[in-house]
């Protein structure tokens, strides 16, 4: 542990931290800050978050009795302080990397991380159950969830709010208030939050009202919370609006500064002693200490590796031209499109930045919608859009449509709208881990019937796919691709018609044939070339589509070959290999069907090629199964 963190080298635990001087605390957030800085800028993760309730975790672990008392951080993008100081400060070094701690709250990492997260809005739901668990269990313990202004766009946290407000559990919600997601905030509850964050006259006389009332020692705390009863009538009376997280049930406390460490401290400790559903709102500033993340919090979200000093992100240059990332070859071809079709329309929750939309957005602003982190609604007011005759497309990360899967059977398909789902993130993202890898959609996808469901080998094929799904009477799309870079650095080819349910033959060949599905078709090349010097001779098919399959390939494989290949990277139960298994059983077809995928586990955190070789669909483990299953006699006279 370096000298400049005197403080905190002596925090193992919660307990270590309590020891401390309540004068302390904001040294030990300003080392805290500081670690995080030194540690995210040579190992990436998510950084503004951690950085805006650096004070607040401090007071959480400083107040309540951790891990006996739940705390619960919603998404867990913000949860770096908290596994510094819950033991994890040595092992911090490895945070996102293979084998590594985890970049979110996981329970089996450490008892300190009550409930595992990653996806957003879940941590009411999950805290509010711990609380009336405890309660039917009578033990003595509280709950805290802390979720952003960001994730209460969702349905859910208002769901748990309506519910929670109904226990009268003792259950306190933190609402981290920062304005931002990834990107800015939208919508009419932001500016509901601004209003109150905003307004002068209620903060001024609320906080001269509560700052007189504390000097009374004696009566301080009972004083403070019987004025917090008037306070429902002030707030309406100075905002000229009811209080909604009152009529939810809950005692809304704030807005209070979530960087003065100790007043939440002070906060805090009269909030456990108060019964029943309560709200503390915490206006923070993300990237908080660090002046480029406070600058651009969208860039510096998750900004990579970068200069600690002069705040100056690094990028690896290469000689060579780099493909595009897929999600840039959306952004730029959905602008195309829009440009000859004026029925095109573009849909995100909360994502424009990361799936490329704002570029669109910035062309076209009557044309894009941001819905903030609302899933469901996203689907649901596309469909909507549809039946006027537009064309939505709607970006939702393949993790995150898990949540809006009803949305998509009832709400889309069932009516055979004219929706394209672009599923970006498909497959292993990397160092997000299980929560974010998008395995499950193809399964998930090609069971809904007037669906299209489909996945690009590359750049070019991605392009036409779109092209072809905003044609007249396409119906429903499902299109599927990955984080990151593709492989065709001059991308950018006439638009072409795909016809739907067609694959192509890349390499012909006589021993064995590898159908695969989507980008991971690239790692088929290597193995192929390395078979071919075991005197192998390998036939590629790119698939294209797994809904419809194209019948026409798979009844010449299936007449050809003994043994056939599938390789994807979606789940194995349910997944593309699964269909060609069914229509070749179907069929009669007696092939051998060797499926390769992401096996029946959740796949944890890595880079995407130390995950491919993890669930051996890289090129070493393509050529390693296509040893295993052609004939050995060939294999011997090869060598």
């Amino acid at each position: 542990m370096k000298t400049e963190y005197p403080l905190l080298q002596k925090i193992e635990s919660p307990a270590d931290l309590k020891r401390l001087a309540l004068g302390d605390l904001k040294s030990v957030s300003n080392e805290l800050r500081q670690f995080i800085v030194d540690a995210v800028s040579c190992n990436p993760g998510h950084f503004g978050a951690s950085l805006g309730v650096v004070e607040l975790t401090v007071a959480l672990h400083y107040v309540f009795n951790t891990p006996n008392d739940r705390i619960v951080w919603d998404v867990g993008h913000q949860a770096y302080g908290h596994k510094i100081l819950t033991g994890r400060r040595d092992t911090f070094h490895t945070n996102r990397k293979y084998k590594g701690i985890s970049g979110f709250p996981k329970q089996s990492e450490s008892e300190y991380d009550s409930f595992g997260t990653g996806h957003s809005g879940t941590s009411i739901s999950a805290a509010l159950g711990m609380a009336i668990g405890s309660e039917l269990k009578n033990e003595q313990r509280q709950s805290i969830a802390i979720i952003g202004d960001g994730s209460l766009t969702g349905g859910l946290p208002f769901e748990a709010l309506n519910n929670g407000g109904i226990h009268k559990s003792n259950l306190l919600v933190i609402l981290n208030d920062n304005n931002m997601a990834i990107d800015p905030n939208v919508g009419a509850l932001k500016e509901y939050l601004l209003d109150i964050t905003t307004s002068k006259t209620y903060n001024k006389l609320k906080g001269n009202i509560w700052d007189f009332l504390g000097k009374f020692d004696r009566y301080g705390p009972r004083t403070r919370s019987l004025v917090q009863k008037l306070e429902v009538g002030l707030k309406s009376a100075l905002l000229k609006q009811s209080n909604l997280f009152e009529s939810f049930g809950f005692r809304y406390f704030g807005p209070v500064d979530g960087h003065d460490v100790e007043y939440l401290t002070q906060i805090l400790t009269d909030l456990k002693n108060i019964p029943g559903p309560k709200l503390l709102h915490c206006v923070t500033l993300k990237g908080k200490g660090f002046t480029p993340a406070e600058q651009n919090q969208t860039a510096w979200h998750a900004p990579g590796i970068f200069d600690k000093f002069t705040g100056e992100r690094i990028v690896l240059n290469s000689k060579k031209p780099l493909p595009p990332r897929f999600q840039d070859v959306f952004g730029h071809t959905i602008v195309e499109l829009a440009e000859q079709n004026e029925k095109i329309v573009g849909i995100t929750p909360a994502m424009p930045s990361g799936c490329s939309l704002n570029i669109m957005m910035k062309k076209m602003p009557d044309r894009t919608f941001d819905v903030g982190i609302a899933e469901q609604h996203a689907v649901t007011f596309a469909a909507g859009l549809a039946s006027e005759g537009l064309i939505p497309f709607c970006n939702i990360y393949s993790s995150f449509m898990q949540r809006a899967y009803d949305q998509v059977i009832h709400d889309v398909a069932l009516q055979n709208l004219n929706v394209i789902f672009c599923l970006d993130r498909a497959g292993l993202v990397g160092e997000d881990g299980a929560t974010h890898h998008g395995v499950y959609d193809i399964a998930y996808m090609r069971t809904i019937p007037n669906i299209t469901v489909c996945s690009p080998l590359n750049e070019e094929e991605l392009r036409n796919m779109m092209f072809t799904a905003q044609q007249p009477n396409m119906g429903t799309w499902s299109i599927r691709y990955p984080r990151g870079n593709g492989c065709m650095p001059d991308w950018q080819k006439p638009l072409k018609t795909i016809e739907v349910g067609t694959g192509k033959r890349l390499t012909e060949g006589s021993d064995l044939a590898i159908l695969s599905f989507g980008p991971i078709g690239t790692q088929v090349s290597a193995a192929i070339k390395k078979l071919s010097q075991n005197n192998l001779s390998v036939a590629h098919y790119d698939m294209r589509f797994a809904k419809p399959l194209d019948v026409s390939i798979l009844t010449k494989v299936g007449k050809r070959f003994k043994t056939i290949i599938t390789l994807e990277d979606g789940s194995l139960q349910g997944g593309f290999g699964s269909a060609v298994l069914e229509w070749l059983n179907d069929n009669g077809f007696a092939t051998r069907v060797i499926r390769m995928g992401i096996p029946d586990r959740f796949i944890e955190h890595g880079t995407p090629q130390e995950l491919y070789r993890e669930c051996g669909i890289d090129a070493e483990g393509i050529y390693n199964t296509a040893i295993k299953v052609v004939s050995p006699k060939k294999i011997q006279k090869a060598v």
